[in-house]
């Protein structure tokens, strides 16, 4: 008599939130060179880091929604939230990723939201998961068994120097074709707007 087979529960590992109120740093750095540079985000406070990492259009999405976000919240207030109108020069933050720099996950989805009452930019980086997993509505909700996530609550200014830098460091990489608008590889590009022909 051949034995019979055990079941096998897949319980899924209960989510972690990484949480920083008003941390200290929160920044979008690289690692590596331009065409071939890691992005990631950062958020550190009280000798606490995390890292999360992204593509280069998630960064560049993230900074310009972060800029519209802001804009929109002192235009609705009248003019009277505590949100400069430009990253304050004090405030920039030039500085390399802090290390160790330790990948927690890939992000996948990302929110924004303005808390009024506060007067904080509330930052959502969700864990990449599988189509079959994602829910929509998860990144709203605080699932003990959903993805990882990274929650950032940021003041007006930190938030804009974040978008300053992030836009900064996204405009450092290659340059793009004038023809097409991908980037420049310095060994050749090959352009799909000149049938082939490297330029």
């Amino acid at each position: 008599m051949s034995p019979r087979p055990i079941p096998i529960r897949s319980e899924r590992v209960p989510r972690q939130v990484f949480f920083y109120d008003q941390p200290e740093r929160f920044v979008a750095g690289t690692v590596g060179q331009p065409g071939s540079r890691a992005f990631y985000l950062q958020a550190s406070a009280r000798g606490r880091i995390t890292s999360v990492l992204l593509e280069k259009a998630q960064v560049a999405a993230l900074a310009e929604r972060v800029e519209e976000v802001l804009d929109e919240a002192l235009r609705r207030s009248g003019g009277s939230a505590a949100i400069p109108a430009v990253a304050p020069a004090e405030l920039l933050d030039s500085a390399p990723l802090d290390v160790p720099l330790e990948q927690e996950f890939r992000v996948g989805t990302m929110a924004l939201a303005w808390d009024t009452v506060d007067e904080r930019l509330v930052v959502e980086a969700q864990a990449l998961v599988e189509e079959a997993e994602e829910d929509e509505n998860a990144l709203y909700e605080d699932d003990e068994n959903g993805p990882d996530m990274l929650r950032v609550r940021l003041t007006g200014a930190m938030a804009r120097v974040f978008a300053k830098r992030a836009l900064d460091l996204v405009a450092a990489g290659r340059k793009p074709c004038p023809f097409c608008n991908l980037p420049l590889d310095p060994e050749g590009h090959l352009c799909p707007r000149a049938n082939g022909y490297r330029r």
